[in-house]
């Protein structure tokens, strides 16, 4: 007996990977069905993912729906209907839980599962394996029938086999995952439905995950995807996890979702001794905004506990929305002000999201709110944020991210803002309309790759350091940027094995770089924090060639004399050994250099 569960994610990715339908397998692993997991993407072809799923002919098909998903799956499930009738066919997931009569009015679906779903699909498995339906099941809905409440959760969440150690996802040939490490949420906020109809937090104990982690650290496993909503609620149970990671999973990066409440000195230093990154709601910097979704803020308290974050070296980011109720398009530039004074390493910006099941929803239209009442949802306007206003933003997000994130440049932003005596959203919007000018339209930052956005951010700069007061500081900022960029391009290549064999021909290692600047770059990063005008009457301009490479996990900087930088370049072309001839170096120099760059890891034998 066949049942076959489908998963559809946004694209290819390490975190697209079939967490709930896992799940339910791994629950229901010891009855007698048989239970395939299938994944699909978006803009995958209909027809195709039909004939897919009816191969092998399955007694039922169930789809985990969410709200970028749900389309796609009403319309696999209309393909199925039409030419593979006779099996039936469910959903669960987030979106049928809050609004199931978006999914089952469309007359799809024979039924839904509302809620977690470990227990009804075992119950589903059962009752089919023996020849019965499913209309009795308590937490499956039947369309036209009244609403009622789905079973209560598991209390004990390790009853629930882990995907991952029971095989279920093979972390051989998954190099991200998904971790939960808890379900639910014990904040309310009025746009997010994490916490509707089901109050507090459940955790797994940390037996399991402290199994899971080694097994993890034992397979191909490079990032992990914490999925809790507030990783940080429980502090102490925090710093314990976080200590865990450090001692049994250190080469793995992290991703984690936190609450800045809940940061002190001592998790603050924990975050910044593993390879992590942190994604903290702010979602405004107005108070009274943020009141009126059911969240409280406290500006000095936040920025307090940023600061920890800034003074261990954890990498994190926040979350900003535009159109809150009661916002502005100032005021929004007013929070991504006084985000970005806070030296994030980068910024995730979306438009209000007005989601079925959420106190917004319901209350939404009396504070103004307009929405598309379709997936995804997305907020038209309010009556302080018109249209214009909305498309605006969205441009002002489009260039925080290029500009900023994808261009990599906290390091060096606050600095350049300051010497042009701008605000952070000045500098944005000037960039989003320089952007409009270049291009002939909105644009967005998947519309580049990284070397377009190097050239876009050398570009404007330039423009931005034309009139006389600022031109003097123009060499120097390029300097930076242009170090931070080959910084973070050395950060994220491969890195091969160093070795100190001496062969006849060399490659540049992945992980390298060579780079002129007009100033000593040394002396310009032993500045700390860049203060531009201090730094051009201090600093003469005596220019500088080096090598930015990763050795043992580390990004270097060695400078070099020219006919050094002239060895790496023949290197970097192709030369051979035996070809290498460079004015100002003896044949055992060139030896003992070859040697040295073999041993950090600058070059590998080809």
């Amino acid at each position: 007996m066949l049942i076959k569960l489908v998963s559809i994610h946004p694209c290819p990715s390490p975190q697209s990977i079939p967490l709930a339908a896992a799940f339910l397998k791994a629950y229901a692993q010891d009855s007698a069905a048989s239970i395939e997991l299938v994944d699909f993407f978006l803009g995958d072809d209909v027809a195709t993912c039909a004939a897919q799923l009816a191969e092998s002919h399955p007694v039922a098909i169930g789809f985990s729906a969410y709200v970028w998903n749900v389309s796609l799956a009403c319309e696999i499930a209309s393909e199925l209907k039409q030419n593979y009738p006779g099996v039936p066919l469910f959903c669960g997931g987030p979106q049928v839980t809050a609004a199931p009569e978006s999914v089952m009015n469309r007359g799809f679906f024979d039924f839904a599962i509302i809620g977690e779903g470990e227990v009804p699909f075992l119950s589903l498995c059962q009752s089919l394996s023996s020849g019965g339906g499913y209309s009795n099941i308590p937490g499956v809905l039947l369309p036209g029938a009244p609403l009622s409440s789905p079973p209560s959760p598991l209390k004990e969440l390790d009853v629930i086999p882990s995907p991952y150690l029971t095989g279920v996802i093979d972390t051989n040939t998954s190099t991200g995952i998904l971790w939960q490490l808890s379900r639910g949420c014990s904040f309310t906020c009025d746009f997010c439905f994490d916490s509707r109809g089901i109050h507090g937090v459940r955790h797994f104990s940390l037996q399991r995950l402290e199994t899971e982690l080694r097994h993890f650290s034992n397979s191909a496993v490079s990032q992990v995807f914490v999925l809790d909503s507030t990783f940080n609620l429980d502090m102490a149970r925090a710093k314990k996890i976080l200590k865990m990671i450090r001692s049994t999973a250190p080469d793995i990066h992290f991703h984690f979702e936190v609450r800045s409440e809940f940061i002190d000195s001592d998790m603050a230093a924990l975050f910044a001794q593993i390879t992590c990154s942190l994604q903290i709601g702010l979602q405004s910097a107005d108070r009274e905004v943020l009141k009126l979704v059911g969240r409280s803020f406290n500006k000095a308290d936040f920025a307090a506990k940023i600061g920890l974050l800034n003074e261990s070296g954890a990498v994190f980011g926040f979350d900003l929305i535009y159109g809150l109720p009661g916002d502005t398009f100032t005021g929004f530039n007013h929070s991504l002000d006084y985000a970005l004074s806070l030296y994030p390493n980068h910024l995730d910006i979306f438009p209000l999201a007005v989601l079925p099941g959420t106190r917004l929803a319901t209350f939404g239209a009396g504070l103004g709110l307009r929405w598309d009442s379709a997936p995804p949802y997305i907020l038209d306007s309010t009556d302080t944020f018109s249209q214009n206003d909305m498309a605006a933003a969205a441009d002002l997000a489009a260039a925080c991210d290029i500009f900023y994130t994808r261009g990599k440049a906290v390091a060096w932003f606050n600095a350049v803002i300051t010497a042009l005596g701008m605000k952070p959203s000045e500098m944005l919007n000037n960039f989003s309309n320089w952007l409009i000018l270049h291009s002939g339209r909105s644009t967005k930052e998947t519309d580049f790759n990284d070397d377009e956005i190097w050239e876009l951010q050398q570009l404007f700069l330039q423009d931005l350091f034309t009139p006389k007061k600022v031109r003097r500081f123009l060499p120097l900022i390029l300097d930076l940027a242009a170090y931070h960029h080959h910084y973070a391009e050395v950060l994220l290549a491969p890195q091969l094995p160093s070795a100190a064999a001496l062969g006849t021909r060399y490659n540049l290692a992945p992980s390298a770089r060579i780079a002129s600047f007009t100033y000593d770059i040394e002396e310009l990063l032993e500045c700390g924090e860049p203060h531009i005008k201090w730094m051009f009457e201090n600093l003469p301009q005596s220019g500088s060639q080096v090598v930015i490479y990763r050795n043992d996990g580390m990004v270097c900087t060695e400078s070099l004399d020219s006919p050094y930088i002239l060895l790496l370049e023949q290197i970097r072309d192709g030369a051979g050994i035996n070809h290498m001839t460079v004015t100002g170096l003896t044949s055992d120099e060139v030896d003992e250099f070859v040697t040295f760059a073999l041993q950090e890891g600058i070059i590998v034998n080809a």
